[in-house]
Formats: structure tokens, sequence, C-alpha cells
């Protein structure tokens, strides 16, 4: 996946202003369990909210390994909120639409 732009981070956050965290990573960590609800979650969704219920001091880390073992990126963090976005590969079932990349970018 390319790196996205500031411009479509900034229009991906807005989108998930709304959105509620759907994989939460509770006492047990970042579990197979949990890379598998998440990746089932991009995949639905392309764009997801991560929880942060314990490990709080360790999710910078623990995002970087979820962006690496699910090929996706993060976008945004708010407070022990995280925001992954994972390009849809089939383009038909493609929800989000990125603004194009500028010739500067």
């Amino acid at each position: 996946m390319e790196k996205l732009t500031g411009g479509q981070r900034r229009r991906l956050r807005a989108l998930a202003h709304h959105l509620k965290p759907v994989v939460m990573i509770g006492k047990g960590g970042l579990t197979e369990a949990v890379l598998a609800g998440l990746d089932q979650a991009l995949s639905d969704h392309e764009l997801v909210k991560l929880k942060f219920l314990d490990f709080k001091d360790q999710k910078e880390e623990l995002a970087g390994r979820i962006e690496t073992a699910l090929s996706c990126e993060q976008v945004g963090q708010v407070g022990h909120v995280v925001i992954f976005y994972r390009l849809q590969p089939d383009p038909v079932k493609r929800k989000i639409a990125l603004p194009e990349k500028s010739p500067s970018d």
C-alpha cells in the first residue's frame, strides 16, 4: 500500500470522527484473536477505530506491530483510541474515496 498524504490522512480522520471503536485491546493484550477481529473489520469497513483499555503505555509499539501484521496504516490517534485504514483491494467493495495525490506530494 502506498503511503497516504497529509490530505488523505486528514480526510480519513474526518470520516472516522463519528465512528465508535469496534476492536478493544484489554487484559489479554494484542492476541491473535484481536488481530483476526481487526483484520476482518478492516476488510469490511476499511476505516476502523481501536481502543486501548489496557496496555495504554505500549500503544505506540502495539500500533506499529498492527500496521506491520495487517498491512494497514495508522491515520490518527486521540487519547487511547487509534484509527487504522487499509484500502479494500476489490474496487467494487471500496467504501471510501480518497482525494487524489497532488503532483507536489
